[in-house]
C-alpha cells in the first residue's frame, strides 16, 4: 500500500477498525474511505455493491462485525450467524467484482476447537467441535476464512484472514450485557469501588455515560443499587463483584495498538497462498496474540490492584465458564517479523487511565 492509496475500513467505529484507522493515520496514509453503519449497512447486498462502485477502493480492512462476550453469544445466536455472514459476503464479494487489490478479513480465536490442543495453531481449524456458547460466531468467521481462500484459488484474489486473540483497548465495549470479559470486569470493579466509597457522584456518572438496561445516574438510589445488583455489583455485607464461573478458565489478552500494528504488518508483508498443480491450499489465516495467557482469577486480581478495589469477589459457578483454555501459537507471524510490544498490566492500566477520562 501507499500512503495515497485508497482504503476502506469497514467497521471504522469499533475497538478494532478505530485503532486500525488511527494508525493509518499515523503512518500518513491519508486517502481513508469511512462510512459508519447508520450510513452503510454492510448488511445491505444492494448498499454494499453501490458503495463499492461509486468509491472504488483498492484495499480493504474488514473490522465490521456483530461482536460480544459469552452472554451476548448465547443469547442472540441467529443474530450473531446471520449478521456476519452478510457482513462479510457483501464486502467480500464486492471486493472481488470491483478489483480490490488486497483485502484483510479478521476473525477471532474462537474459530478453533473446544478442546484443541495448546498453544493453537493455525492448523487446528476444523479438526473438532466447537465451544457451544460461541458456536455461531465462530462458524460465520470460519465461512469468511474459506471464503477468501475460495475466491484466491478460484479468481486469484489476494485476500488474507488474520485471527487476533482477545482484543481490549480504547473504544472497547463496556455494556454488561454484550461486553467481553475485560472490558465487563473492568467496568464491574470500577462501579464497585466507586460503590465502595459511596460515590453517589461517580456512579450516576458512569450510568448517564452508559446506562444500564435503561437505568441511569438520574434514577433513584435503591433502583439504580438494585441494577447494580442484578449485574452482580452489591454492598450486602461489604462491597461484592460477582465473577462469571469458576475463575480457573485461562485467556489471552492483545492490546488492541498491538493487533493494528499486526495488520497493517500482514498488509505489507504477507500474501495470499494461490495453490495449483493439485495442492490443497488450507489454513492460510495468521493468529495474533502474545502467545501468553492468565486464568479469569488472575485477570480479576490484576484488574482489581490496578483499579484500586478493595472488595470481594464472589465467583459465580452456576454461569457458563466457556473454553477452559485458549492460547495461541504465534510462530507463524513471529516468524515473519512481528510481535507483540503491550504487556496486560500496562495495557489494562491504559485501558483504565482511557475509561476514566
Amino acid at each position: 500500500m501507499k500512503k495515497n492509496s485508497k482504503i476502506y475500513i469497514a467497521g471504522h467505529n469499533g475497538l478494532v477498525g478505530s485503532a486500525i484507522t488511527r494508525l493509518l493515520q499515523k503512518e500518513g496514509f491519508d486517502n481513508l474511505v469511512l462510512r459508519a453503519s447508520s450510513e452503510l449497512d454492510l448488511r445491505d447486498s444492494q448498499m454494499v455493491a453501490d458503495f463499492f462502485s461509486s468509491e472504488k477502493p483498492e484495499y480493504v480492512f474488514l473490522a465490521a462485525a456483530k461482536v460480544g462476550g459469552i452472554q451476548a453469544n448465547n443469547t442472540y445466536r441467529g443474530e450473531f450467524l446471520y449478521d456476519n455472514l452478510m457482513i462479510q459476503n457483501n464486502v467480500i464479494h464486492q471486493s472481488y467484482l470491483h478489483g480490490v487489490k488486497k483485502l484483510l478479513f479478521l476473525g477471532s480465536t474462537c474459530i478453533y476447537p473446544k478442546q484443541a490442543m495448546q498453544p493453537i495453531k493455525e492448523d487446528y481449524l476444523l479438526t473438532d467441535v466447537l465451544e457451544y456458547t460461541n458456536e455461531p460466531y465462530a462458524i460465520a468467521k470460519i465461512a469468511g476464512i474459506k471464503l477468501c481462500e475460495s475466491y484466491n484459488l478460484q479468481y486469484g484474489s489476494n485476500f488474507i484472514s488474520a485471527m487476533p486473540t482477545n482484543l481490549y483497548g480504547a473504544n472497547d465495549n463496556f455494556d454488561l450485557e454484550k461486553a467481553h470479559v475485560l472490558p465487563a470486569l473492568m467496568r464491574k470493579i470500577h462501579l464497585g469501588k466507586l460503590l465502595e466509597n459511596d460515590d453517589w457522584d461517580g456512579i450516576r456518572s458512569d450510568l448517564n455515560r452508559l446506562p444500564i438496561k435503561g437505568v441511569d445516574g438520574t434514577k433513584d438510589e435503591n433502583q439504580i443499587l438494585n441494577t447494580l445488583k442484578s449485574y452482580g455489583i452489591s454492598n450486602h455485607d461489604g462491597v461484592q463483584v460477582e465473577i462469571w464461573g469458576t475463575g480457573k478458565p485461562m485467556r489471552e489478552f492483545l492490546w488492541v495498538e498491538d493487533m493494528a500494528e499486526a495488520c497493517l504488518f500482514l498488509m505489507h508483508h504477507y500474501d495470499a497462498p494461490q495453490g495449483g498443480h493439485g495442492i490443497e491450499v488450507r489454513n492460510t489465516h495468521v493468529n495474533i496474540g502474545t502467545g501468553s495467557d492468565m486464568s479469569i482469577a488472575e485477570l480479576s486480581q490484576l484488574i482489581k490492584e490496578i483499579i484500586g478495589f478493595g472488595g470481594k469477589f464472589y465467583f459465580n459457578t452456576e454461569k457458563p465458564d466457556g473454553t477452559f483454555r485458549k492460547v495461541t501459537d504465534v510462530s507463524k507471524i513471529n516468524g515473519m517479523g512481528w510481535t507483540a510490544k503491550i504487556s496486560v498490566e500496562e495495557g489494562i492500566q491504559q485501558m483504565y487511565n482511557w475509561y476514566c477520562s
